[in-house]
């Protein structure tokens, strides 16, 4: 399944910048940075759970904000991007 990310995380503390730093590091393991805040990711349905869970366990639920966005595969083809590119086609392949 292809979902959306997006997070707004208080940094005005110090642990508030360490939440934001670890939910952007698991957002980071299943996908790929579209913006500052914003990740697409390519997601079975047990690593969502799973994916969806640790953010759970590192947020706090008072201060911070975490949406996921479902997008259909149709959809995740009609995406329009104006500006610079900030990503790479998760399907194409990649030589490192």
């Amino acid at each position: 399944m292809y979902i959306l990310i997006t997070y707004d995380v208080d940094t005005l503390s110090e642990t508030g910048q360490k939440r934001l730093r670890q939910v952007a590091k698991a957002c980071k393991d299943y996908g790929q940075r579209v913006q500052n805040s914003v990740f697409e990711c390519e997601v079975s349905e047990a690593q969502f759970v799973t994916l969806k869970n640790r953010i759970a366990a590192i947020m706090d639920i008072q201060l911070d904000s975490i949406r996921f966005y479902f997008l259909s595969s149709k959809s995740h083809g009609r995406v329009i991007s104006l500006g610079r590119l900030t990503s790479y086609d998760v399907n194409d392949a990649i030589i490192i």
